[in-house]
């Protein structure tokens, strides 16, 4: 009985099986809106995982069986379920959802765009991928107006000096706040060495996990970020997962680099010979009564007073040393690699990566490469409860160099100082090193022995609960971030030839950590007043806390080769280290008014923000906004005008402010680190000032907003105005005082300009598409108010080239004017006070400094962008303008002087050549060469109008289409492109030789290694 039941039960099974399998099927369709084919558009049946998402032409396929619900969902559309019946085939038209457009990105939440009050650019995933950069705030330059970007160095790796609307601080911090996911980081360079390579902290992130970049730089937008928002607002927000089937992606480029700019082009060894003959002609030839001809033996006559470089370089055969060629690390190859996977069904989503980046720099010995991935994962826990963590983790290492200033020992600078008689082998092909010997370090040996290492490990981990508490649209949500940051830096020099070679070899070591946390507690709560008005009100907490810890150590003295660790070195020499910390309170409250299907909406922002940088009583500041726009296109009054898309009318005002100084500059501080006879020492380090506290700014900005022909023309302009108050001055004292200067809050500045975008959709269908945009900004810097003396005189801060001074532009170049070259005697001439046109003199003494108009800011930038496609085939192309600033050349008296600098001691520009060589000798550029050595002597010959236009990225491609794809069965899209960065530079100013956006942060050209031109080839494809 009990057999035959069970056969009887097994039948049943078999059978219900059977019916089952019978009624799963593949239902497939076409996702499409009013303009055609809806791409990414998640498709999953609702209540599992199972799911898929539509292919380019909008199509889709996934398994489900008869009654099962199946969910479409797609950003800016509204959500459609389809119950499956009888068909296997399902077609859907979605419909654009005005709940959810365009939603901009802010750091502590979201906004739809047509109710910010504020100024703000988001720079999407779509914008920012496929471009390999070793730092992702590389990409910014020429998307958002009014952003300027000058790199540090083009080294792998390296910083960038970024400012939003100008300058707001004159000796305090100028780097906008950088926010991921929500939460403040700290940001800038790593390194610990200031003579060589800096590391960007950026440089630990992947640009492949970037959903999107939001530029925020007004009030409205930044004062939520209080104390911290005056220089400006970078978000990141980083890629989440998404429902449905796991998708995976993975970019892939090769390619190469060189300098984008040929750069300065030194003198060869004959040009040099010729004009040290022409000197020595120039200074003794009529008191020792010899023509120019006869330079050469006059010099040969006396090699006591002369040396005999060019007689031996003459007797070895005239070798032309190209020291040019010799440090460049030709078509340096470049690589990045990165695959991600997300997924997830309807209560959890996750986004994995994993990503490798590498790059020769341009010069030889050094590289920069980074292994990345993250992890990131969401969770409905229940109905009420989400839990969300990102994390990321990254080691960089960059084999950086000596560079920024003139190190002889730094194979960038040795081309300017390196003659050409010197060569880089022997006869026998070896390095020429001691036999017979280089006059400076030779750059092929050092970059082969000398050591500067930077290793940097960072981890992110980003953790938030959230919870729809009983009541209705209340949500209280909790967040927790960590920052930890370990860097190592090894530093060698070799004791054979180079720095370390008077001390038997040199190492330091330094160790540091830094680890920064932020704790996050908010309040949400939406409510509607009858259907006409919403409102959305948040209260958050927030506290900050960096630790920062070092150790280091040198030592000399190494007994062989090959020993570079500290515990070989003989003679250690020093060991020193130390402790930081800083910490921030906040409390932010924020209300946002939507009335009449965003017709109008108001928005207002309060933050109270302490910091431990300022005494207890100054320690807390106010910082507050208020917003309004008006959406014009939505009034009564245009409901006929169908051709306008988009009119909104914005304005706001607000403070926000900047506490970026050195930690403890309120206290009155000592030092123990003295030596005094053998013993400790303390002595005074910091004046201190108790009345220390926070520098404000000031700003409001009206905007207008616009798009006709459904947005096919679209764009904005806006006026701003920023006032910098109370600034954190770093004011001189008296030498009596036993101090340099003193942290004070005084003085006022203002930057002010014009901002516009504009794009044009000009073709749109579904196989050919054509766009061009473009955007501008203007920017006015003037000094307001500055310190005043004793004797009520303004306290100016002035260099050997710039001046701080009311009425100007911060940092306004100040020095005299040159007046060309006497046609008669050759002597070099400067203007006596400074005016063209007026007397001149031969004595630079006597040449008074003036101002010479602009400063390092451009007064005018702009970026321009095309895109067209045809049936698969798209190119893409942007580019960038800076104009209206001025450029020095900081070391011209080694590289540009008519004297032995240039062609005795160190190396000439072949610019030398255009000089003067005989009474009547008209518009040279150069003076007389004199056997003599002048003294540094700045003036305007050597500023230059730093106006360029580069031409940034031009991408070819092609993306296969569905049908192909369906037929290998295997990819979801498949891209292949070329493309070049950088492939164009103009630049104004025939005499600027360097590199015009690798400026140092004085505004003047640096001996660093210049951006990079590359060729990239590269493929992606999801599957």
């Amino acid at each position: 009985m009990k057999t035959k039941f069970n056969g009887i039960l097994t039948l049943l099974l078999a059978l219900v099986v059977q019916f089952t399998f019978a009624q799963e099927k593949t239902v497939s369709g076409t996702v499409s809106d009013e303009t055609g084919p809806l791409p990414g558009v998640n498709v999953i049946v609702k209540g599992t995982s199972n799911g898929t998402q539509t292919d380019f032409d909008g199509k889709f396929s996934v398994t489900a069986s008869a009654n099962d619900i199946i969910v479409f969902s797609f950003i800016g559309m509204n959500t459609i379920e389809k119950t499956v019946g009888a068909s296997n085939t399902i077609n859907v038209v979605m419909e654009g959802n005005n709940v959810l457009e365009e939603v901009v990105i802010l750091g502590y939440g979201t906004q739809k765009k047509t109710e910010i009050t504020g100024s703000t650019v988001q720079v999407n995933a779509d914008e920012i991928a496929n471009v390999p950069v070793a730092s992702v705030d590389q990409v910014l330059q020429g998307k958002v107006a009014g952003l300027v970007i000058n790199g540090s160095s083009g080294t792998p790796g390296a910083t960038n000096d970024i400012r939003i609307r100008g300058i707001s601080s004159i000796t305090a911090g100028n780097e906008p706040l950088f926010v991921i996911d929500g939460v403040p980081m700290v940001n800038g360079n790593a390194s610990a060495t200031t003579s060589g390579s800096s590391l960007s902290i950026l440089s630990s992130i992947d640009s492949n996990n970037i959903e999107s970049m939001t530029v925020l730089k007004d009030a409205s937008a930044t004062a939520a970020y209080g104390a911290r928002g005056a220089n400006g607002v970078v978000v990141i927000t980083t890629k989440s997962g998404r429902a449905g089937k796991t998708s995976f992606n993975f970019n892939s480029s090769y390619g190469w680099s060189n300098d984008a700019v040929d750069g300065p082009t030194p003198l060869t060894a004959a040009e040099r010979e010729m004009l040290y003959y022409e000197a020595i002609y120039n200074t003794y030839g009529e008191a020792y009564g010899f023509t120019k001809d006869e330079a050469q033996d006059f010099y040969e006559t006396y090699p006591s007073s002369f040396g005999t470089d060019y007689t031996d370089w003459n007797a070895a055969g005239r070798p032309e040393g190209n020291w040019s060629d010799v440090i460049t690390n030709e078509n340096a190859p470049l690589q990045e690699y990165n695959l991600s996977a997300q997924g997830g069904d309807e209560t959890s989503s996750f986004y994995v990566s994993l990503g490798y980046y590498d790059q020769e720099a341009t010069v030889i010995g050094s590289t920069f490469d980074r292994i990345s991935g993250s992890l990131n994962f969401d969770k409905q826990l229940s109905e009420s409860i989400k839990f969300s963590t990102k994390n990321q983790a990254s080691h960089t290492y960059q084999d950086g160099l000596l560079e920024s200033s003139a190190y002889f020992s730094s194979p960038r600078a040795v081309k300017f100082f390196m003659p050409g008689l010197d060569q880089p082998y022997t006869t026998e092909g070896e390095i020429n090193v001691l036999d017979p010997g280089t006059s400076l370090p030779n750059p092929l040996w050092i970059a082969q022995e000398d050591i500067d290492d930077s290793k940097f490990t960072r981890i992110l981990s980003n953790n938030s609960v959230e919870w729809a508490t009983p009541i209705e649209n209340l949500v209280f949500s909790s967040r927790v971030n960590i920052d930890y940051q370990i860097y190592n830096y090894k530093r060698y020099r070799n004791r054979v030839r180079g720095d370390g070679a008077s001390t038997d070899g040199y190492g330091w070591q330094e160790h540091n950590s830094r680890t920064n946390y932020v704790f996050q507690n908010a309040l949400d709560y939406s409510f509607d007043i009858n259907e006409d008005h919403s409102i959305s009100v948040k209260a958050l907490q927030e506290w900050q806390k960096n630790r920062f810890y070092y150790l280091g150590a040198d030592g000399e003295s190494f007994a062989d080769d090959g020993l570079t660790n500290l515990d070989s070195a003989g003679s250690p020499t020093s060991a020193y280290s130390g402790y930081t910390d800083w910490s921030i309170a906040s409390y932010l409250g924020t209300i946002h008014y939507s009335g009449y299907n965003s017709k109008y909406v108001l928005d207002a922002t309060f933050r109270r923000e302490g910091s431990s940088r300022f005494a207890p009583d100054n320690r807390w500041g106010n910082f507050w906004s208020v917003g309004a726009a008006w959406n014009i296109f939505k009034e009564g009054f245009m409901e006929n005008a169908d051709w306008l898309s988009n009119l909104k009318l914005r304005a706001s005002y607000g403070v926000t402010g900047n506490a970026s100084i050195d930690l403890n500059q309120f206290q009155a501080k000592f030092g123990y680190g003295s030596d005094y006879a053998g013993e400790g020492a303390v002595v005074p380090t910091t004046f201190g000032n108790d009345d220390l506290s926070w520098e404000t700014s000031y700003t409001y900005d009206i905007g207008l907003e616009f798009g006709f022909l459904q947005n096919r023309i679209s764009g904005s302009i806006a006026y701003y105005n920023r006032e910098s108050r109370d600034l954190l001055l770093d004011v001189p004292l008296s030498l009596t005082t036993g101090f340099t200067s003193q942290y004070r809050n005084i003085g006022s500045m203002e930057n002010k300009g014009i901002e516009g975008e504009i794009n044009f959709r000009i073709i749109e269908k579904e196989d050919f598409n054509l766009s061009l945009g473009g955007n501008f900004a203007s920017n006015a810097n003037e000094v307001l108010k500055l310190a005043k003396d004793g004797n009520g005189e303004t306290i100016t801060i002035t260099s050997s080239t710039r001046k701080v001074d009311e009425g100007h532009p911060v940092y306004g170049w100040f020095m005299p004017t040159w007046a060309g070259v006497d046609p008669e005697t050759g002597s070099e001439l400067w203007y006596i006070n400074g005016e063209e046109g007026t007397e001149t003199t031969d004595n630079f003494n006597d040449a008074e400094a003036v101002w010479q108009g602009g400063s390092q800011l451009p007064t005018i930038t702009a970026g321009m962008n095309f895109h067209v496609d045809f049936k698969g085939i798209f190119l893409d192309a942007s580019a960038y303008y800076a104009g209206g600033h001025k450029v020095y050349e900081s070391w011209a008296r080694y590289t540009q002087g008519t004297d032995l600098f240039t062609t005795a001691y160190y190396q000439g520009l072949n610019t030398l050549l255009d000089r003067w060589q005989e009474p009547g000798d008209t518009g040279t550029r150069n003076g007389k060469f004199e056997y003599t050595t002048r003294p540094w002597q700045s003036h305007s010959k050597f500023l230059y109008d730093g106006d360029f236009i580069r031409l940034k990225n031009v991408t070819l491609g092609y993306d296969f289409n569905s049908k192909t794809l369906e037929q290998i069965n295997f990819f979801d899209s498949f891209r292949v492109y070329v493309r070049a960065t950088n492939a164009f530079t103009w630049v104004k100013d025939e005499y600027l030789k360097f590199d015009p956006e690798t400026i140092s942060s004085n505004g003047q050209t640096a001996l660093t290694t210049p951006a990079s031109k590359s060729f990239i080839f590269g493929i992606n494809f999801k599957f």
